[in-house]
């Protein structure tokens, strides 16, 4: 720590309570005010300086770290949940929480959030409301066919959720009045939630196409499973990939193994699953594709290809031949499908960042 001034901000909606702590005279100065950006401002460069401040990620968003960075002034956004707090303080208040964050950040143990630029969060914002689309289309689908099966209704002619299925939903007439205006509203909910994802797929695939994360998901999109969705979400939620490397990503994204250990014992748990769940996921997802047999003559995978260079996809090639490879080991050991998935994605995880920090 340079900085003279070391001020923690406890952030919420309507109110900002801060603690500022001078190195030189040991002062502790605190002060309670609106949720103004500009007026937090003011006071943090009222203070003697250099001043640094530190505020936790939450809802509030980052807005008040750029304004505060804007204005000459080091924010750092610590994660919440890695500040050290003591097992015996049963007491919290926001007076307290704001004088905790201040002495951690003059310490320097404070555990730092990557502040995203403006375009970067907004592509976030996009591929957020994207899995939005989906979980919602998910329970409206889950409504109409349990609706359906209510009145012993079952569809048996394929595949559900085709054009064949749609139809047949279509098709479906009730004698009583409250039954029928409760399958309609359930039908048109389905509906508009598939035309609200197909929106969102279409600006996904708009921005990918051409944005500064284009280059990063032509390379990703060389592994299998990773369509042009799902390496644009990789590529917006992992952001800056060179702060992390190919040992430390897979725990990033909480696909690590857990542990308890104390002395003699040592016991060792499932995946951690912190960090960022939206990328766990899409990692997870997209693991599954490597479990059947490996063919680089595929049209599609060709497709993808032809948009990236040549070392990246002899990169993808390697890196799809050992993941099926590993899924191979993983079924002649008779592991447990969904274990050996985790370890695939874990691994995934490596090959995504050896082709994102390709130049």
């Amino acid at each position: 720590m340079s900085e003279r001034t070391s001020v923690g901000l406890d952030v919420h909606a309507r109110s900002v309570v801060a603690a500022a702590i001078d190195e030189r005279t040991g002062e502790l100065v605190q002060r309670r005010m609106g949720s103004s950006t500009e007026e937090i401002v003011a006071w943090v460069t009222g203070l003697p300086g250099p001043v640094a401040a530190t505020y936790e990620a939450g809802p509030t968003g980052f807005g008040l770290a750029r304004a505060l960075t804007a204005a000459g002034v080091r924010c750092v956004v610590a994660a919440p949940s890695k500040l050290q707090r003591p097992v015996g303080d049963r007491v919290k208040t926001d007076a307290r929480d704001a004088v905790h964050l201040a002495r951690l950040l003059r310490l320097g143990e404070i555990v730092e959030v990557v502040v995203p630029s403006v375009e970067s969060e907004a592509a976030r914002d996009l591929v957020r409301a994207r899995e939005d689309a989906r979980g919602d289309l998910m329970s409206a689908r889950h409504r109409v066919s349990k609706l359906l099966l209510r009145q012993g209704i079952q569809y048996t002619g394929g595949k559900a959720w085709t054009v064949a299925h749609d139809g047949w939903l279509r098709s479906q007439w009730f004698e009583l009045v409250g039954l029928q205006a409760a399958f309609d509203a359930a039908y048109e909910a389905m509906i508009q939630a598939v035309d609200r994802r197909d929106r969102l797929d279409a600006a996904i695939t708009r921005m990918a196409a051409d944005s500064e994360f284009t280059d990063v998901v032509n390379r990703l999109c060389c592994l299998r499973g990773v369509s042009t969705l799902t390496g644009f979400g990789l590529a917006v939620e992992i952001g800056d990939w060179t702060r992390l490397d190919g040992h430390r990503i897979g725990a990033y994204v909480g696909l690590t193994p857990s542990e308890s250990s104390s002395g003699a014992s040592r016991a060792l748990g499932g995946i951690t699953k912190t960090g960022n769940g939206h990328a766990r996921r899409l990692l997870i997802e997209a693991a599954w594709h490597h479990r059947p047999a490996y063919r680089p003559t595929s049209p599609i995978m060709r497709a993808r290809w032809d948009r990236a260079s040549a070392a990246a996809r002899a990169r993808g090639h390697a890196g799809n031949q050992r993941l099926h490879d590993r899924w191979v080991g993983f079924q002649v050991r008779k592991k447990r499908s969904v274990v050996a998935n985790a370890a695939i994605a874990r691994e995934l995880a490596g090959w995504c960042w050896s082709l994102a920090v390709m130049t």
